[in-house]
């Protein structure tokens, strides 16, 4: 299944598919979940792993936002939208920033898919008009 299939499917896109918002969606939903993951992962370490915990689930929180305020074309909230993807990027950007101090693979893993996903969002931002 393809979230850019069911977003172009949508009346209101008409066709007109964003696809750079579509895969900015795609990877924030997918963001969330690593993110979460990995703070799982993190309870089973035998070091103190609160702050990675707290950012991913945080990271994972904001991501879950920005995933489903991209898919719902009915209408139009440009301001929200824009103030999301430019949150999530954000918050990605710390997540992995937390997550790439440890030398766990989930924490390595998880760095990459904030970094990927900061980057689709800030790379979203500028067709959100």
């Amino acid at each position: 299944m393809s979230i850019h299939k069911m977003i172009a499917l949508h009346p209101d896109v008409g066709g007109e598919l964003n696809e750079l918002l579509a895969t900015a969606a795609r990877h924030a939903m997918f963001c969330a979940e690593m993110c979460t993951s990995c703070a799982d992962a993190c309870v089973a370490e035998d070091m103190d792993m609160r702050q990675c915990i707290r950012s991913c689930l945080d990271c994972a929180d904001v991501c879950t936002a920005a995933g489903r305020l991209a898919v719902r074309r009915t209408a139009q909230n440009i301001e929200v939208l824009r103030l999301m993807l430019e949150t999530c990027a954000k918050v990605c950007d710390v997540c992995s920033e937390e997550c790439a101090r440890h030398d766990h693979g989930h924490c390595q893993l998880c760095a990459e898919m904030c970094r990927e996903c900061a980057a689709d969002c800030r790379a979203a931002l500028p067709t959100v008009k």
